[in-house]
Parts: C-alpha cells; sequence; structure tokens
C-alpha cells in the first residue's frame, strides 16, 4: 500500500530547488491528471504556510472533443479545494506530424507567457519518477549522448520563468494516495494509453504503473548519475570558455587558434544558432580537432581576420592596429536566419534575439535580418559583412527602421527598440540540475 506525501516531505522535496521569495509566489501546470493535480495540492498547501499563493495554470490543447469539459472540471476541482486557476485555450493545433513537438511547444509558451503576466518566476510541472524511467528510455532507443541520457532536470532556467520539478522522485502511485487521502478525484487522459505514441508504448513495456518497481528506480537513479556527470562536465566547459573564448552582444564568438575542445565548440554553436539541441558530437568533434572554414548546425567558422585585432581595438577605443588578427570566428549562418517576426516586446527572432519588455517600437515594425542592406551600412562598424547581415533590424514594410547594434540611424531611433542577445541556451548558463536521488523509503 503507497502512503500520501505530507506537507513535511514535499516541503523536503521542493526546498533544494530554491530560492524563493520570504512570501513564494509560484503556478503550477495543472492537466487534471493525478499527478498534477497532488502536485498543485501539495504546493498550495506549501505556499500558503509561507504566506505565498498558487495559481493553477490549466492548459486546453482543444485536441480531443471531451477537453473542454475536462478542463473545466478541472478547474471547478481546484477551486473545491481554495486554489485559484487559470484556463489557457490553445488555437491552431492540428493532427499531423509531429503533433506531440507541436503541442508541447505550443503548451510551453503558452504557460511561459501567463506566468510573465502574472508576474511569477517559478512553474512547477507534475513530472515524477515513472516519467523520468520513460524519458531515460526515450533518450536510449534514440541514441542520445550522456548529457540526453541525464534526462529531465530538476530545475531549468529559461528566460523568463524557472520550470521546477519536485516530483521526479516520487512514483506516481504516491501521489494517487495523496489525492485518495484527501478525496479528490482526478481525470483520466486517454491519449496516455495511446500505444501509437513512443512514451506510451515503453510505459507499456515497462509495466511499472506505479511507478515503485526496481527497474523504475534503477532508470531514475542512472538519469541522476549521468546528470551528475553531466553538471562537471557543463563546469568544466564553462571554465575553459571563460579562459579562451569572446561572447559578444552581436552574436558571435571570436575563438583562439588551434585545436578546440568539441564540449565548447558544440556549445557555442548551439548558442551562436540559437538551435534548440546541440549539433551531431560527431561532427563537431571533427571540426573541434581541426579547425577549418565551415558551415555546422546554422553557424559557420571562418577566420578571424583582421577582425580579431580590429574587433578589440574598437572596444577599446583604439582602432587602427596594423597587425592581423588570430584565431576564428564563429558566426550565425546567413542563409539560414529565421523570417521576420512581429515587433512586439518580449519577442524572439532566430531564437537569438530578444525586444526586451520596455521597448516601444513603431506599429507594425518586424523584426528580421539585416540582410543586404548590410552592404549600405559598413562605414557604421568593422564587423565582416557576414556578422552584419545576421544582425536583427527593425523594418516598416520594405523601409529599414533601426539596427540597434549599429545605432543606425541614430541613438535616439534604436532607444525604443532594445534588442538584445538572449540565445535558447547561453554557451554556459545555469548548470544542469539532477534530481534527488530515489527516495521512496525516506519520504514519508
Amino acid at each position: 500500500m503507497h502512503s500520501a506525501i505530507s506537507p513535511d516531505a514535499f516541503s523536503a522535496l521542493i526546498a533544494p530547488l530554491g530560492p524563493f521569495e520570504p512570501c513564494p509566489r509560484v503556478a503550477a501546470a495543472v492537466s487534471g491528471g493525478a499527478d498534477s493535480l497532488a502536485l498543485a495540492m501539495l504546493a498550495a498547501a506549501w505556499a500558503r504556510a509561507r504566506n505565498g499563493t498558487l495559481l493553477a495554470l490549466v492548459v486546453d490543447h482543444t485536441l480531443r472533443p471531451d477537453s473542454a469539459a475536462e478542463a473545466a472540471l478541472t478547474i471547478d476541482r481546484l477551486a473545491g479545494i481554495g486554489i485559484p486557476a487559470r484556463l489557457l485555450r490553445l488555437s491552431g493545433l492540428t493532427r499531423g506530424p509531429a503533433l506531440a513537438e507541436r503541442a508541447r511547444a505550443a503548451r510551453y509558451a503558452a504557460l511561459t507567457a501567463a506566468c510573465a503576466e502574472a508576474g511569477i518566476l517559478h512553474l512547477l510541472l507534475g513530472h515524477h519518477a515513472g516519467d523520468q524511467a520513460e524519458t531515460v528510455l526515450m533518450r536510449r532507443q534514440g541514441g542520445s549522448g550522456p548529457a540526453g541520457l541525464a534526462a529531465m532536470p530538476a530545475v531549468s532556467e529559461q528566460t523568463s520563468v524557472r520550470l521546477l520539478r519536485p516530483l521526479l522522485s516520487v512514483p506516481p502511485a504516491r501521489l494517487k494516495a495523496t489525492l485518495r487521502a484527501a478525496g479528490i478525484a482526478w481525470v483520466e487522459d486517454p491519449s496516455n494509453r495511446d500505444p501509437r505514441a513512443l512514451r506510451s508504448r515503453l510505459r507499456a513495456a515497462l509495466n511499472d504503473p506505479d511507478g515503485a518497481g526496481a527497474e523504475t528506480a534503477a532508470l531514475c537513479q542512472a538519469a541522476r548519475d549521468a546528470g551528475l556527470a553531466r553538471v562537471a562536465r557543463d563546469t568544466g566547459v564553462a571554465h575553459r570558455l571563460a579562459a579562451g573564448a569572446e561572447i559578444h552582444p552581436e552574436g558571435f564568438a571570436l575563438l583562439p587558434p588551434g585545436p578546440m575542445d568539441a564540449d565548447g565548440l558544440a556549445a557555442l554553436v548551439q548558442m551562436v544558432s540559437g538551435a534548440a539541441y546541440p549539433p551531431p558530437p560527431r561532427q563537431v568533434a571533427a571540426l573541434a580537432a581541426e579547425p577549418r572554414p565551415a558551415t555546422l548546425a546554422g553557424a559557420q567558422l571562418m577566420p578571424a581576420g583582421r577582425l580579431g585585432a580590429d574587433w578589440r581595438m574598437m572596444r577599446a577605443g583604439r582602432l587602427g592596429a596594423d597587425r592581423l588578427g588570430a584565431g576564428w570566428l564563429l558566426v550565425r549562418e546567413a542563409a539560414v536566419v529565421g523570417p521576420p517576426v512581429a515587433a512586439r516586446p518580449g519577442a524572439v527572432w532566430d531564437g537569438r534575439f530578444r525586444l526586451t519588455t520596455d521597448a516601444a517600437p513603431p506599429a507594425g515594425a518586424t523584426i528580421g535580418a539585416l540582410g543586404r542592406d548590410a552592404a549600405r551600412l559598413r562605414r557604421h562598424s568593422p564587423l565582416p559583412a557576414t556578422v552584419l547581415q545576421t544582425l536583427p533590424a527593425l523594418r516598416l514594410g520594405n523601409c529599414l527602421a533601426a539596427v540597434p547594434h549599429l545605432l543606425y540611424p541614430d541613438p535616439s531611433a534604436c532607444a525604443a527598440a532594445k534588442l538584445v542577445f538572449s540565445p535558447r541556451r547561453p554557451a554556459a548558463g545555469a548548470p544542469f540540475s539532477p534530481s534527488r536521488e530515489t527516495e521512496r523509503a525516506k519520504v514519508h
């Protein structure tokens, strides 16, 4: 018989995921299933005990005929235990290829936007030990490297919100026991048993619905071990990049001559390209061992030439060196930059540049690549054309309105269009946070 999770036990699970404000304001993504509903109940009590609040965010994907009714029922159940909730209804999702990935991206975008609107920094997610075990199996089947086998982190630092998973070491049976003890019912999502989904097939093969079996525990421990190894590797990469690489707000990096650290180069390629995932390890290893002009995963590696000297001297106010710079320039590949997006505060273009929330761009403006207009702005910067072409520019129709990184046409015009280099994953951002050890016997 599985026991319910006590308030003290939940406090022990969430404490390592801080820091939190003195009166914490947190949100929880609640699907209506047992996992997220138990999380909301436990987190609400934890927040109230600290004079804080919890906001439940209920997403309706609108993909099933019953989804609206299930979302409404979930909000009613939350209200019955004193938890305020907000409904987030998604639109535009259609069945077809990569539905799970598209739905996940849309869900996280809606959740993140709702947290930002409410001024909440912490978003709790109900992933548990069973989910973590399945993720390890999925990563193994997909041929993931050591970083991928760390599976889901307990803390993921995003641009405007922290994703927190306090239940990664908790078997799902204990979450259901927690709801039963409180007399709270939940929704069973039929898509969780859809054999067309890889996760569902792996769940069936694992055959551990309670999430308390030895194989599930071993998979979770494997994820933790891989996570600790990833922490050590990421820390080493950060130190090596700090010692040898220069990252510039225009979205490029300068690297020293000679062979490169493969992990560091992979991190820089992902940063410069704005990609969601790192490049293929084998391709990176070959390029790092013998650097040469090349394109890789949306980034371009080229000799720095004079830029190495001129750029550093321009930064120091001494532009005009006679010697050549050494090393390599890593820049976004101009041929594959993203299409223009509406210039709204908070908008992200090409996965790399973000319009700050205090920006006030002209109505109807868009953010896109400077592109061919770079040729007539060469006098504004010593940067090579490959860098200039990939800078973000604001346009009104076909008219170039501003290029903030070049202070074009003037500083006052650029002040209303603050664009910052904010890639999906920094080269050396917040370290990976492994889940806690499996503590089925310790959490009471």
